[in-house]
């Protein structure tokens, strides 16, 4: 009930902005007498593109042939989560985010920001990928690297910043129904109506399915089931002007999502309550002022691969997030934009959970198991942009406090005897990290860039306290864990040889210190540890044109030679876990203006290895996705999607020859209204 309170609240406070660069002129025109609303952030600092960020549009996030916005995600060569599959098949606990090869292990090294705030689960870290649909976004802004900056902390694999689409980009009132293979549906329905001299938008997003097979054919028993899902969520979000220069800006979001995976009864749910507000003046001091507040929950009960009934009942596992963030940047000439602030987020979360004795046809109790902690990180930080002529440098300092506080795990046996009850030191520390970067105009088609980089991420509250079993394995939860640390140097040239022509290759070498894995220490039995670091080089390539014939060609690439550094270790040297050498991405479109389109996407991922020893194999995957739209007048439009065109056979996991698969064949056909 207090959670409650606390949340109808927040969705008072409701629905806020993103981070996207103002178009030019916006300034003039924000000062002028007529008030002009935006609902975006601050403009880009120029010194940005010295980190080689790597831009998603609407008009891609719109033309995804899976819907989701992990797919779209995916044409940045070298994202990657825990697992291959997506939000609709996958353990939610499994969708971590990570960049550059630095290694799976559930919990996202990436951080990932919506208009500015955190999505990350303040307890599993993973994120809730089904809750951020594309159609509501204006842009993806994706940025390979670490270096905390003026994000916050955590951005040890690098940031994606997810940027709400703003009014000009919404239709009025919109929606779409789609039918897909396996009984599937997609509905989806948006208002967007003027409010005064501002707006609100209302979203709402409803899809199911009965899922498909994860396990292959010779490995299926009477109790396997397919991965059936549904989940929806809501969103609103409202931009309101104070005055000339400034706008009060507000989101609120709810969602579910329910999925079965491999086995009858093998149920898992994931929920959230959210809500923002963030304050943006760009006058002449300019500001940018962000409080949030997260509430989740997380249930997944496990089913015994041997008797087929219920072994874990991870029944309850509440968690709140609330942090805020104000960034100052005073005037201090026409050639610097200086940034100072400070963040702060709090997390806290509780895990219960049942334990039951799946050998007896009873299936009795046999343990009930609490665990929790708390979490706070706060930081000051200060960055500059200096322009030079043809030169920009930019740099920028952070330090920040963090504590990790009240751990405890606690489990009585089904008599009501304490069979441990565990309390773990309270910490505490500083962490100081930077970044340093320069970008070069040699001309108006070329351009060289370089930066430098350190971050930290601390271990999350499930990878401190939770162990967890994916039969055959169990993996224990370590209280000792420290903070991962990166240093990172990259460079990379810039080329627009050519009208509509962009080219991109960037040299990287990251190192993460103290890096959190999944360490096996007996048969079938991981722990989470400290290794000494991992060490991930390469290079990645961009490519984006403009072609003839209303053509158009994106396409990315990924080289990385990641290992781990763990002398006297068994896997010293090996590959991280659940990290390919090569990824690729390309997807070639045709569209007339206002008229049909058509866009095919390929993609590729080398083998990986499931676990440190490298002993089960990922093969290799290459996969086809296609979408065609047809206009046929009054804002209505035919759209037909096809994800897997090829039927590959996609290993996401292998446990000791336990397999599960990946999205098969799915055709999907629908329509879709916006006026």
């Amino acid at each position: 009930m207090r959670r409650t309170k606390w949340l109808a609240l927040g969705m008072a406070m409701a629905p806020f902005a993103a981070q996207a660069e103002t178009p030019d002129g916006a300034g003039e025109a924000m000062a002028a007498a007529s008030i002009v609303v935006t609902g975006t952030g601050l403009a880009l600092p120029p010194g940005t593109p010295a980190y080689g960020s790597v831009m998603i549009d609407r008009d891609r996030l719109e033309d995804a042939a899976s819907g989701r916005i992990e797919s779209v995600l995916a044409d940045v060569a070298g994202f990657q989560q825990f697992r291959r599959s997506d939000s609709r098949a996958s353990n939610p606990s499994n969708q971590g985010a990570t960049l550059r090869a630095l290694g799976g292990n559930a919990s996202s090294r990436t951080l990932v920001l919506l208009d500015g705030v955190p999505v990350a689960d303040p307890f599993f870290g993973y994120i809730p990928f089904s809750a951020l649909v594309p159609d509501r976004l204006a842009l993806v802004r994706v940025t390979r690297g670490g270096g905390s900056g003026a994000f916050g902390a955590g951005a040890v694999a690098g940031t994606i910043e997810l940027a709400s689409a703003t009014r000009d980009q919404m239709p009025h009132v919109g929606a779409s129904a789609f039918y897909g293979s396996r009984d599937a549906t997609e509905l989806s329905a948006s208002i967007a109506p003027d409010l005064g001299s501002g707006y609100v938008s209302l979203s709402g997003r409803w899809d199911r399915g009965d899922g498909f097979q994860t396990t292959p054919k010779d490995q299926r028993v009477a109790a396997t089931v397919p991965a059936a899902y549904d989940s929806w969520s809501t969103n609103v979000r409202a931009v309101a002007p104070i005055d000339a220069t400034s706008e009060i800006q507000f989101r609120g979001t709810l969602f579910q999502d329910n999925r079965t995976l491999r086995f009858a009864g093998a149920d898992s749910m994931s929920q959230g309550q959210e809500a923002s507000i963030r304050y943006i003046s760009r006058g002449r001091w300019q500001v940018d002022a962000l409080a949030y507040l997260q509430a989740r929950n997380f249930s997944n009960i496990v089913i015994s691969s041997t008797s087929f009934r219920k072994s874990l009942d991870q029944r309850n596992t509440p968690s709140t997030g609330i942090g805020g963030k104000i960034e100052l940047r005073p005037p201090v000439g026409e050639d610097h934009v200086l940034r100072i602030g400070v963040d702060t987020r709090f997390a806290t979360g509780d895990m219960y959970e049942d334990a039951y004795n799946a050998g007896i046809a009873s299936n009795p109790l046999t343990a009930r198991r609490h665990a929790g902690g708390d979490q706070i990180t706060s930081g000051i930080f200060a960055e500059d942009d200096w322009t030079i002529g043809n030169l920009v440098l930019t740099g920028g300092v952070r330090a920040d406090r963090w504590s990790i506080r009240n751990g405890f795990y606690k489990a009585v046996s089904a008599a009501g005897t304490v069979t441990q009850d565990s309390s773990y030191a309270n910490r505490s520390d500083w962490a100081f990290s930077g970044r340093a970067g320069a970008l070069y105009h040699l001309s108006d088609a070329v351009a060289l860039r370089g930066a430098a980089y350190s971050g930290f991420r601390l271990p999350t509250l499930n990878e401190l306290y939770r162990p967890f079993v994916v039969f055959p394995i169990t993996t224990q939860a370590n209280a000792d864990l420290k903070p991962e640390k990166l240093k990172g140097v990259e460079g990379g040239i810039d080329l627009t040889p050519a009208s509509g022509v962009q080219l991109s290759a960037t040299l990287f070498y990251n190192r993460l210190d103290d890096a959190i894995a999944n360490v096996t220490i007996a048969t079938n039995t991981r722990q989470r540890q400290n290794v000494n670091a991992i060490v991930a080089k390469g290079v990645e390539l961009t490519a984006s044109a403009q072609l003839p014939a209303n053509f158009s060609l994106l396409a990315s690439y990924a080289y990385s030679h990641s290992k781990v550094d763990a002398p006297g270790m068994a896997f010293d040297g090996f590959a991280p876990a659940q990290v390919p050498r090569h990824f690729a991405s390309a997807t070639l479109a045709w569209a007339l203006k206002a008229g049909p389109e058509l866009s095919a996407t390929l993609r590729y991922t080398a083998k990986q290895y499931e676990d440190d020893l490298q002993s089960d194999v990922l093969p290799d995957a290459l996969t086809l996705d296609a979408l065609a739209r047809l206009p046929i007048g009054h804002g209505i439009s035919l759209v037909a999607r096809g994800e897997n065109l090829f039927d590959e056979d996609i290993v996401t996991r292998n446990a000791g020859g336990s397999i599960d698969l990946g999205t098969p064949r799915t055709l999907w056909i629908g329509v879709r209204f916006g006026q």
